[in-house]
């Protein structure tokens, strides 16, 4: 397809002309693009004011947008920053990472049941992931494949050269089940809206959210901790990965155990973007649908999150 030729040779040659240049400089032009793009897409960045103002209505206008700037401003630094550590020996990449709460991965580890960690599109996630799977384990995570065939493979590759393994959102659960049970790592986003009855419904920012079961069932299918990670930007082109204490379990007596647990991960969630709101994507659709279109009375099926995670891996 011609269009995606198009793209992939202007995004190759923006990563051959970071390569070129001093790495904060690279950065710098990384925020600039970013900012371009704020002013070019004005459809999502009418959607993202609207998100953003309905989450802080005490927020201006003015205030609003200047959040959204900022926040495509990380986004281009980061797509910058993944042309970066595509050529970076894994020391030279963590020389610049520092991390929080390493004691709660290493404790979670040395556990024998495997390790759940969960993040949303927030700050540098990209990073965060590579930086872990280099650091720790390699990460088993879900990713949705790029309209792009040939970014698709280009981001991939990028991914996984640190040992990451990437499994596309279909079938994801007995992948993720398999990891857990051979007592590996995985990672999952919480922050994306889901469409089936696997969905559970929780409050984000006061509003209903249709949100993935998959980390609530399969934590209580293995018994695997549940951490919360987020990677933030530092000055002077550094990081800090930041690893929270574990999720608490529901007590056995819960009559939803599933929305308990997934509601208390979407907490620590809102509670990081509420913090920094300028390094979450607002520019998604995260909110469309009622509480009333998906079901979530205590049991109520889930085709993809609990009733996969309950089934055995062959």
């Amino acid at each position: 397809m011609l269009r995606h030729r198009i793209e992939y040779a202007a995004v190759k040659g923006l990563s051959l002309i970071v390569r070129l240049l001093p790495r904060r400089a690279g950065l710098a032009l990384g925020v600039a693009l970013g900012h371009l793009f704020y002013l070019l897409h004005g459809r999502r960045r009418q959607l993202a004011v609207d998100n953003i103002r309905a989450a802080f209505p005490s927020r201006t206008e003015d205030e609003c947008k200047a959040v959204l700037r900022t926040t495509f401003g990380h986004l281009g630094r980061q797509v910058v920053e993944l042309f970066n550590v595509e050529v970076m020996s894994g020391t030279e990449m963590m020389g610049f990472v520092e991390v929080e709460g390493e004691e709660r991965v290493e404790q979670a580890l040395a556990g024998g049941k495997g390790v759940m960690y969960y993040t949303g599109h927030f700050g540098y996630w990209e990073l965060l992931v590579m930086d872990h799977s280099l650091r720790f384990t390699p990460l088993v995570v879900v990713a949705r494949r790029l309209d792009n065939p040939m970014l698709d493979r280009m981001l991939e590759r990028i991914r996984t050269r640190v040992g990451t393994r990437v499994v596309p959102r279909r079938g994801a659960i007995r992948g993720l089940l398999r990891a857990l049970l051979d007592r590996g790592s995985v990672g999952v986003m919480i922050d994306q809206h889901m469409q089936d009855r696997s969905a559970v419904m929780v409050d984000f920012f006061n509003r209903p959210a249709a949100t993935t079961s998959a980390i609530a069932a399969l934590a209580i299918r293995t018994g695997a901790p549940v951490i919360p990670a987020f990677g933030l930007p530092l000055p002077g082109g550094r990081y800090r990965m930041v690893y929270e204490a574990p999720i608490t379990p529901p007590a056995d007596d819960d009559p939803d155990p599933i929305q308990t647990y997934t509601q208390r991960c979407t907490d620590v969630l809102e509670m990081y973007v509420r913090q920094h709101p300028e390094l979450w994507l607002w520019m998604h659709r995260r909110w469309r649908t009622p509480a009333s279109a998906v079901e979530n009375t205590p049991g109520a099926p889930r085709t993809d999150g609990e009733t996969a995670a309950q089934e055995n891996t062959r």
